[in-house]
């Protein structure tokens, strides 16, 4: 139980972080309920009192604004579709720079638009694209079907392990989107809203929602991406379907355990009931040590299971595809209260089912437990 709770945790907590380091928590942009919310944003006026309004709500920690643009890359006559997610100079790369697998973060300039982009590790070895190289991106406009290019150096490759944003996804700056969009310096895609509790995301989308104007609009990034949530609230429905499994191996185990101590001690039930020894410290005995078993096996298990997480939270010795699990080891992430719910929680249900075969103590008549065999 502990091995698959900390394996359970393990995955909902790095998958979801992946998500939303690359997202945020909640995103505010344009209200428009008919658009696919993974395309290309319509602008929206950076307004400081929306800001304020945003910083201000309760779990808020960061805002940040993003755009994104949709565009061919080209390297060597070998083409493929992406999506340009443009940031600005003041973003928070911390949460993005572990999955920096080469080169460096994007150097804005102050003047104009940054010349670097980052791609990942997937598009770089499909299009045969090194560090530093140069490539082209072509933007086609969806208003009157114009064509335009950007050539840009490639200042990083990165590899968050999710194929949706992998294959996907390039990072550049922002003001290329405005640039090549033709918006103005003060338009944006929407904002990038990051959360101190992760439990917190819906209640804090709806109450901006509620507080935000008619044309702009609040959604939680489960909202965006509800397969890889779908997929980790499943993980829930194994775990529980193991902890059953568990509980009824162990429940029988443990019953035939002592209905065996009973019966290989029946003689001595009949011996001790014959010097007046009463059903009730008879069971007692037996309820003794029924309980040092049981206590025995929850510390070995207690024991046996943190090591096999520790193992392999500091080796890593089991590897997953990282193309259909996002992670390329098991991840895991032991909650110590969780520990402790279930060491206590076995203790005393064991303690109240192991009542039950002493109720045989009852029947044994002390002259036949005598004579047996």
């Amino acid at each position: 139980m502990i091995v698959t709770l900390a394996f359970v945790n393990g995955f909902q907590h790095t998958v979801s972080e992946k998500v939303f380091s690359f997202w945020g928590h909640v995103r505010v942009q344009k209200y428009e309920p008919n658009k696919s919310l993974v395309a290309e944003e319509n602008p929206i006026e950076k307004d400081s009192t929306i800001e304020t309004l945003i910083r201000k709500e309760p779990g808020v920690q960061q805002v940040h604004s993003f755009a994104t643009k949709s565009a061919v890359l080209e390297k060597n006559k070998e083409i493929e579709g992406v999506l340009l997610k443009g940031i600005e100079k003041e973003y928070d790369s911390s949460k993005l720079k572990t999955y920096l697998r080469e080169g460096h973060w994007i150097n804005f300039n102050d003047s104009t638009y940054s010349k670097e982009i980052m791609l990942s590790v997937s598009l770089a070895s499909q299009l045969k694209i090194n560090l530093n190289d140069t490539v082209t991106l072509y933007f086609i406009s969806i208003v009157d079907g114009s064509r335009t290019y950007r050539k840009l150096k490639v200042a990083g490759i990165y590899k968050t392990g999710i194929e949706e944003y992998d294959k996907l996804f390039i990072l550049g700056d922002i003001r290329l989107i405005r640039r090549v969009n033709n918006w103005a310096p003060n338009q944006t895609g929407g904002y990038e809203i990051f959360v101190d509790d992760n439990k917190n995301i819906d209640q804090i989308s709806n109450h901006l929602s509620d507080k935000l104007p008619a044309e702009w609009m609040s959604r939680s990034i489960r909202e965006v991406y509800p397969n890889i949530f779908d997929w980790l609230n499943i993980q829930d429905v194994n775990r529980n379907v193991i902890f059953i499994v568990m509980a009824v191996v162990a429940i029988i185990n443990l019953i035939t355990c002592l209905l065996i101590l009973i019966l290989e001690r029946t003689r001595m039930i009949g011996i001790l009931k014959a010097l007046g020894a009463q059903d009730g410290l008879i069971r007692k005995i037996f309820l003794y040590h029924a309980t040092v078993i049981s206590l025995t096996g929850i510390g070995a298990g207690f024991i046996l299971g943190i090591g096999i997480c520790l193992l392999e939270q500091y080796t890593g010795f089991i590897k997953l595809d990282e193309a259909s699990y996002y992670v390329a080891s098991a991840p895991v992430y032991i909650i110590w209260w969780q520990v402790a719910a279930v060491c206590v929680t076995t203790a005393m249900v064991c303690y109240f089912l192991l009542i039950i075969p002493t109720l045989l103590i009852k029947k044994i008549k002390p002259v036949k437990a005598i004579q047996f065999r």
